[in-house]
């Protein structure tokens, strides 16, 4: 496996290479002028201004952050609780920091949720409402919000135990404003385990009870409940199937209808650190069935849901109100994750990406794209109905707010090579080998890349076999320090996060051979802060 893998990535570098050398010299330029008075600016002494943070992804006000907790809507608020540490940029104690947002792209920094308590810190969770009170927590006319988390025991863990961790439970009874911790936690003691955590509970209506899958080393266990109190263990999943580099982090379990079709299929999402495949931190995902205690599949090989490097630990909403499936992950892997180079805050989220579910070539792929309101945020400043490229012709876009910025096309399925790129010579280059069916993302050049020995080490590729069509369809956001690429509607996705010296300001694009381009537009972003 390692050596075929070797033999892939050298296919690939020796393909860019190729590319790239085939149109260096005698090349002419079609250079298009689309640049604004309105250029990005930076103020390191504003709050939202700084160097490097993100225009329109949430991030907190200050401080360290990490994986996204108990997403859950309640009267028209989506909620988004994440890992938070108050006192520093690197993690510390874990806390869950706070913030609502009525259409997933305007967000409000609230106070601090949970804080650790002699039980331990406070690790990855989950949230609902319990509409019916079968907890007795609250009441049918003003029900709670209840938040069931993992303790991490730090006097345990200094004292050489790995019964570390166990579940506990908190609820609020004014929308997620204050909270109060269950007198009789833990819920769920440890069973003594390492790694025992990260619970995610949703209500089954088919079986009218609560479940919860939480991760137990490198795989899922499932537990059933009446009142969210009392919890039993009814199933594992997960031993010797899928991706087992490390350990398993922030499983997720949904039902979805497959696209064009009545047949619905469950999904679990299960995070796995180190193991993914442009190394360190990733998600993979499993279809199957699920009978409210036990989740069977036939897949064997893990499949990735963002084959980027910085898409970690996200999780879905529960109760979204149109029935869709929202996602928001972590943008950052933990492979530099306290490196990169931010001074009061550190670490942003994906934009919330709309899941589906299609079936290509008889296998059932998990797509993801932005959701339907990132459009109120666009503002058009170039379209174009068909750009011909010409074999050894750049086609050069000058626009100096392409790092706040959305472009769109569609390009015939051949190669097709996008750099991004400045004045001090950085570069972020996207390429498309049609023959060999890679994509690669390429940010060893992009600017800033030697805080951390593997950031800018290698080229990231990906093989593409479900981009079966005869055109592609890209849509690529940049803000601030990060690249989100989606191929045909989120076939593929690519999270990166990128630290140029100075903003992009061109956008090259070139083929070794004639590109009938169609429909290209940019639009800046509006910022949300």
């Amino acid at each position: 496996m390692k050596f075929s893998r070797t033999i892939f990535l050298m296919l690939l570098f020796f393909s860019a290479v190729g590319l790239l050398f085939s149109c260096k010299s005698g090349q002419s330029s079609n250079v298009i002028d689309i640049s604004t008075s309105e250029a990005l600016k930076t103020d390191s002494t504003k709050t939202f201004s700084e160097s490097y943070r993100p225009q329109f992804h949430f991030s907190p006000e200050k401080k360290w952050m990490n994986d996204p907790n108990g997403l859950v809507f309640y009267k028209g608020i989506y909620h988004l609780f994440f890992q938070y540490y108050p006192g520093d940029i690197v993690w510390g104690p874990m806390h869950w920091g706070h913030a609502t947002s009525t259409d997933l792209i305007h967000w409000q920094n609230k106070k601090i949720a949970l804080f650790p308590d002699k039980l331990g810190l406070i690790f990855s969770g989950s949230a609902v409402v319990d509409v019916n009170n079968t907890s007795g927590l609250g009441t049918l006319e003003n029900p709670a919000m209840v938040a069931i988390f993992t303790y991490h025991n730090m006097e345990i863990e200094k004292a050489g135990g790995i019964n570390t961790q166990s579940q506990g439970l908190a609820y609020s009874l004014d929308e997620g404003e204050t909270w109060k911790k269950y007198e009789g936690n833990p819920i769920i003691a440890n069973p003594n385990l390492k790694d025992f955590r990260d619970p995610n509970v949703f209500w089954n209506a088919a079986t009218n009870t609560w479940n919860l899958i939480l991760v137990a080393g490198d795989h899922a266990q499932f537990y059933t409940s009446k009142n969210l109190i009392n919890w039993s263990l009814e199933s594992e999943f997960g031993k010797g199937i899928g991706e087992h580099g490390g350990v398993w982090e922030c499983p997720n379990l949904f039902k979805i209808k497959v696209e064009n079709s009545n047949e619905e299929k469950w999904v679990l999402l299960t995070s796995v650190n180190p193991g993914a495949p442009n190394g360190g931190s990733g998600t993979q995902y499993f279809v199957g069935d699920f009978d409210g205690k036990n989740f069977k599949t036939t897949q064997k090989d893990a499949k990735w849901f963002d084959n980027g490097a910085d898409n970690y630990a996200g999780v879905t909403y529960n109760d979204e109100p149109n029935n869709k499936r929202i996602f928001i992950g972590w943008m950052s892997n933990w492979n530099y994750a306290r490196d990169t180079p931010t001074k009061s805050w550190r670490s942003a989220m994906t934009l919330p990406r709309e899941i589906l579910l299609s079936k290509i070539n008889n296998n059932y792929i998990l797509k993801n794209a932005p959701v339907e309101q990132l459009k109120s945020q666009l503002k058009q400043d170039f379209a174009k109905d068909v750009l011909v490229i010409k074999p050894k012709q750049k086609t050069i876009l000058n626009y100096n707010n392409l790092n706040q910025s959305q472009i769109q096309f569609k390009a015939d399925a051949k190669n097709l090579k996008l750099v991004f790129s400045n004045e001090v010579k950085d570069s972020l280059v996207l390429n498309y080998d049609s023959k060999l069916k890679i994509f690669s993302v390429d940010r060893r050049h992009s600017g800033i890349v030697n805080f951390e020995p593997n950031f800018g080490k290698s080229i990231h590729t990906t093989a593409t076999p479900n981009l079966i069509s005869e055109t592609l369809d890209y849509q690529i956001i940049l803000d601030w320090s990060s690249i989100e690429i989606f191929l045909n509607g989120g076939v593929y996705s690519f999270t990166e996060q990128n630290f140029p010296k100075k903003p992009y300001t061109k956008l090259t694009i070139q083929s070794n051979e004639k590109q009938v381009i169609k429909n290209i537009s940019i639009h800046k972003i509006k910022g949300i802060w």
